[in-house]
């Protein structure tokens, strides 16, 4: 199903090299080159990533310079690019004509969890992406997933169609209670699904660890600590793909450097791994991904993310530089305390996180 694919290492298109509001596109083209000369081709999008940038952007560095045989392209459908089934059939020619991909190899309905299912289903969003499939739009029906096992368990017994599961996994999030990164792959096991894995390195917060921790995988001299939490998800079976959403040609760089020839964790890793898990399991840190769905719809232009950020900065490293990045995060957007209440960002954030407690916690904290 999957041979012409190089296992394990894709390109997650939604955190690209940024000049200002707009993508760096000598930066994000170099690291394309990089990527493909390296052997490896396979691009994950979606029509929600930069405000559509991130499709257009691989229209121009990838789609118009490639041959479209040697790549392998995901996009998605994502609820708030849809009104009714007609609205499916626009976005889906929207993305199209945007990518100029002419067909997806991967489609994801994208981001579903007991919340939204009912917006895919009432619009019949799985029988017109089957319908795509028998024309040829589209080689696999897949679907991204934000929400605990037993739910997972539930679409995979009613929609059988799907065929691979993007699942948020690490070793920060594997037995975590929320993400519930294990439980979820073990429901991809049971249904015989091949799983795709995105935020192996947490948004990145599994670069930015605690210096105990550190110490843990400096001691091994091995490897940079997002190769650790990249090779621990890319170990599983039934993972075929690790999406690393690389920013720079320094990360493409290094992801290449250990992916091009993986090798699993071995055990003296694993162990490291496992000491580290009960590091960061003693620190209690908001889980945010930095995915920015929060962003869109803030009415406060709030960079809730950021402000996240700068929160378990200060929680991890008590005189860490959070104090400045606050100030420079909210230099021309949103301070916490600007916060309304509405309530947008809790509806849509995949991590279930109580952001309005959160915004309050880091307005005493920082202002």
């Amino acid at each position: 199903m999957f041979s012409n694919i190089k296992k394990q290492l894709g390109f997650g298109c939604m955190r690209l090299p940024m000049n200002g509001n707009e993508i760096d596109m000598v930066e994000f083209t170099k690291m394309v080159d990089y990527f493909m000369e390296n052997g490896f081709n396979y691009f994950d999008t979606a029509h929600v990533y930069i405000q559509g940038k991130s499709e257009l952007a691989l229209k121009e560095a990838l789609f118009k310079r490639y041959n479209r045989e040697d790549i392998i392209f995901a996009d998605k459908l994502s609820s708030s690019t849809f009104k009714d089934e007609n609205g499916i059939y626009e976005i889906f020619n929207k993305q199209l004509e945007a990518t100029g991909a002419k067909y997806f190899d991967f489609y994801l309905l994208h981001a579903l969890s007991k919340r939204n299912i009912s917006h895919y289903e009432d619009n019949n969003a799985f029988n017109v992406v089957k319908e795509f499939k028998e024309k040829g739009l589209i080689k696999h029906i897949a679907m991204s997933f934000h929400d605990t096992a037993d739910v997972l368990d539930d679409i995979l017994t009613s929609h059988p169609e799907v065929e691979v599961v993007q699942l948020q996994f690490n070793y920060a999030d594997y037995y975590d209670l929320n993400v519930q990164s294990k439980a979820c792959y073990d429901v991809c096991v049971k249904h015989n699904k091949k799983v795709i894995v995105m935020e192996p390195v947490k948004g990145g917060s599994l670069v930015d660890i605690p210096d105990t921790a550190r110490e843990v995988f400096d001691e091994l001299n091995n490897g940079s600590y997002a190769s650790y939490a990249i090779r621990f998800c890319a170990s599983f079976d039934n993972i075929f793909m690790v999406l690393s959403g690389m920013s720079n040609m320094d990360q493409m760089v290094d992801n290449i450097s250990y992916m091009k020839d993986f090798k699993p964790l071995d055990d003296i890793e694993l162990n490291a791994v496992k000491k580290v898990q009960e590091i960061l399991n003693s620190i209690d840190l908001v889980k945010c991904t930095k995915c920015r769905y929060c962003v869109d719809g803030c009415p406060k232009n709030i960079l809730i993310p950021q402000l996240i950020s700068s929160l378990n900065k200060k929680r991890t490293f008590p005189n860490s530089k959070g104090d400045f990045d606050y100030k420079w995060y909210i230099k021309d957007h949103g301070k916490a305390s600007d916060c309304i209440k509405c309530g947008k960002c809790e509806i849509i954030c995949p991590q279930k996180l109580p952001i309005r407690n959160i915004l309050d916690e880091i307005k005493e904290i920082f202002e």
